[in-house]
């Protein structure tokens, strides 16, 4: 480990909220808001943040699930990374290529495939209120956390560009005058260990307080290399992570708050398998052994990244008006590498394997990025019939990307430059007893700039667009325990600029503004007592001038693409029942229909696989017609269900039981469809038994990720041969807890 690196990072934190303790802005904590709601029995009020306030899910006119803090725990007890969000509520989708560095979000089926550092996304990913914009910032890890929501659909008037698929939005917990201590440690197979903490008081009572929390993850190799002969010489890392907190309020009515968070990343990227898929089909062939690669480069796949934030929030309330303002800083540095074709050798030396391979390929992706970003919002503060909020927002980002290609290309570095702002505004209002209207505008303007640093020929490259969002949506309560919802949406993903294919030699590609347009009708109920909750929403959108990235084929190519149009329809069901009052069940399913609508759009296809699309020869290259395929990476189908059972033992403890599992149905990889690059009925599960404290004060627990070891196949390259990568492997252990 950089051991000598953290320290200063982790001194120039503290420091950092010492200073930023005297002179930054900050948040406040709100007394009254849904989550002191008491709970009268029957299933607990979800509280979510959608509308930048603290509501209850039921009273919200939009497709949104929750995660909670035992739930995430579960998760990430095996040492999962971000990636194990995946299906976990219905709609949201996440992979990696790029291993625990950079997790690509898909919500409703749109996402993007793109592996490239400076790659854009359309579902944005939010942390205590701050955008983490790029690819790197995305995985920082989850821990100490209030709650995860999802919001499906466009989120554009009060969350901005590049939110057209919707949002993951991360509330860590905050420092609260009692004194808090939270922690837990698990210890599994193949050297697992996890330890994430938190802890928190008062240093000036009613004044002055503070919550520190950290995360450890740990994985031992244990994966051979083939080529080589080495055992357990890949699939380790070492994660960890650490937050601090600084919680002033100086006066009845102003808060400040100061937030630093570190990160430091060493271990192995993605491994990727030479030639398991097919060929002819998508079923795992003799090739593929989970314990084994058969690697001559890459230099064990290694991945190394830091990331630093500091961000300051003040908030201040007086005559029912509340101001608040939010800066950021974050930045993040570091690389990964990996043997890109998963084997060893070349058509034109005496070695190859596994499989066919035309030539190797070995490669290296780095970045040095900074980004700084600013809101300031007022809005209403009293329970009247008429709510709104005004504000402006401005993001900048700086960032280099470097590819290196150990026997081929040369070293490339390309420098990326997005500047952006926007004012908004909503108005939410009663009309009568039962209806409620909201509807927001947002005017947003975004300028990008490219140039080549060194290593190849000067270029330079700028895009700029302005675009005016709104939404909106009617919301009636039907019944004391029923309402029904109507919402309308617009929003945008920013123009976008991918120059890695200048490293081969290639000219950059850029894609204009992605538009979306979301049509979408729901329903949320509390049923029997509340002991049934039953939420679910159809949903239609069109998208005019879709991005996609055309990735890999048989040339290796990154290039952006606009299709002329796709749509999207579907369904999304939430549901949890409370059997009895020690017994409760969650379910979610989703279907998702995708359509690329372009009769002229044709791309690059690999190398070994079998392409099902018509296919065309432009400039003596076959290309694959894409028009009716489903967009990359959009299951049609996920599901979700859950169970936990707990058994009193006495006055003061418990034995409980809980498990966990996902679906995955077809899901095409790329824009083109074959045999190979796809995958169908992929299921995984986890478990947990225990005993503890009735209170949750205490816990000690059996637990299981991927109880029956699947082998489910995550994704493809689909270079020069039918490459692909799996999930991680069954981990079983022992854990522990404590919250005090």
């Amino acid at each position: 480990m950089k051991t000598s690196s953290t320290i200063r990072r982790l001194s120039f934190a503290t420091a950092s909220i010492a200073a930023l303790a005297v002179a930054a802005p900050a948040v406040a904590q709100d007394g009254d808001s849904a989550s002191a709601e008491a709970n009268t029995g029957g299933l607990g009020v979800i509280v979510v943040t959608a509308n930048r306030r603290e509501e209850n899910l039921q009273d919200v006119p939009l497709s949104a699930a929750t995660l909670e803090e035992s739930r995430v725990q579960a998760l990430f007890a095996a040492g999962t990374d971000n990636t194990g969000l995946s299906g976990q509520v219905p709609g949201l989708f996440v992979e990696s290529s790029n291993g625990r560095a950079a997790p690509r979000f898909y919500i409703r089926g749109l996402g993007n495939t793109d592996f490239d550092l400076a790659a854009s996304q359309p579902v944005s990913v939010i942390m205590d209120d701050v955008v983490l914009e790029n690819v790197t910032l995305k995985s920082f890890p989850i821990f100490d956390v209030e709650r995860i929501e999802v919001l499906r659909g466009p989120q554009g008037t009060l969350f901005g560009r590049n939110t057209p698929a919707g949002i993951v939005k991360i509330d860590t917990k905050r420092p609260t005058y009692d004194t808090q201590a939270r922690g837990s440690v698990s210890v599994g197979t193949l050297g697992s260990v996890a330890l994430d903490f938190g802890v928190g008081t008062a240093l000036v009572p009613d004044t002055v307080a503070f919550r520190i929390s950290g995360l450890w993850q740990h994985r031992g190799n244990w994966v051979d290399n083939g080529f080589t002969g080495e055992e357990d010489a890949l699939g380790g890392f070492d994660d960890i992570a650490i937050r601090g907190q600084l919680l002033i309020e100086p006066i009845e009515d102003l808060s400040i708050l100061i937030n630093a968070q570190y990160r430091d990343l060493e271990g192995t990227s993605t491994l990727f398998r030479a030639n398991i898929l097919g060929p002819g089909n998508n079923d795992l062939n003799a090739n593929y052994d989970r314990d084994t690669v058969f690697f001559d480069a890459g230099a064990g796949n290694q991945a190394e990244y830091e990331t630093f934030g500091i961000s300051g929030t003040i908030e201040y309330a007086a005559r029912g008006v509340k101001l608040t303002s939010i800066t950021a800083h974050y930045e993040s540095k570091g690389s990964s590498r990996g043997d890109i074709d998963g084997g060893f050798g070349a058509s034109f030396l005496p070695f190859m394997g596994p499989g066919f391979i035309p030539f190797p390929a070995d490669t290296q992706d780095s970045i040095e990025l900074q980004q700084l970003t600013h809101e300031t919002r007022i809005a209403s503060d009293t329970d009247g019939p008429v709510s709104w909020q005004f504000g402006g927002y401005a993001f900048w980002s700086d960032f280099d990307v470097t590819t290196v290609g150990f026997t081929f290309p040369p070293p490339v570095t390309v420098r990326h430059r997005n500047d952006a702002w926007a004012v908004f505004g909503q108005v939410s209002g009663q009309v009568g007893d039962t209806v409620r209207l909201t509807g927001g505008l947002r005017y947003t303007e975004d300028d990008k700039n490219f140039v080549v640093r060194s290593g190849a020929l000067p270029q330079f490259r700028a895009v700029e667009d302005s675009r005016l969002t709104w939404d909106l949506s009617a919301f009636v309560d039907v019944s004391e325990d029923a309402s029904v919802y109507a919402r309308v949406a617009s929003g945008f993903r920013a123009p976008t600029i991918q120059g890695r294919d200048v490293a081969f030699f290639q000219p950059p590609s850029i894609a204009t503004s992605e538009k979306i347009m979301s049509y979408e009708a729901g329903f949320k109920s509390e049923l029997a007592d509340r002991t049934i909750r039953l939420n679910g929403a159809v949903f239609y959108y069109t998208v005019d001038d879709p991005q996609f990235t055309a990735v890999g084929g048989g040339g290796n190519l990154v290039q952006l693409v606009n299709a002329n149009k796709g749509h999207g329809y579907g369904f999304e069901l939430d549901s949890a029942f409370q059997l009895t009052d020690n017994f409760v069940i969650t379910a979610g399913v989703a279907w998702n229909n995708t359509k690329i609508k372009d009769d002229t759009l044709a791309v690059g296809i690999c190398a070994q696989c079998t392409v099902t699309d018509p296919t065309t020869v432009i400039n003596g290259n076959t290309r694959a017609l894409v028009d009716g395929n489903p967009f990359p990476n959009a299951p049609e189908f996920t599901a979700d269900i859950t169970a936990e059972l707990t058994v009193p033992v006495g006055d003061n403890h418990k034995v409980f039981v809980f498990t966990d599992w996902q679906y995955q149905g077809a899901t095409n990889f790329f824009l083109y469809e074959s045999l190979e690059f796809n995958s169908d009925n992929q299921i995984e599960g986890g478990l947990r038994i225990g005993y503890g404290n009735i209170d949750d004060k205490w816990s000690i627990a059996l637990f299981a990720r991927n109880i029956t070891n699947a082998d489910n196949v995550r994704g493809g390259i689909d270079f020069n041969n039918n490459t692909a990568f799996v999930n991680e492997p069954r981990i079983i252990g022992v854990s522990a807890s404590f919250n005090y």
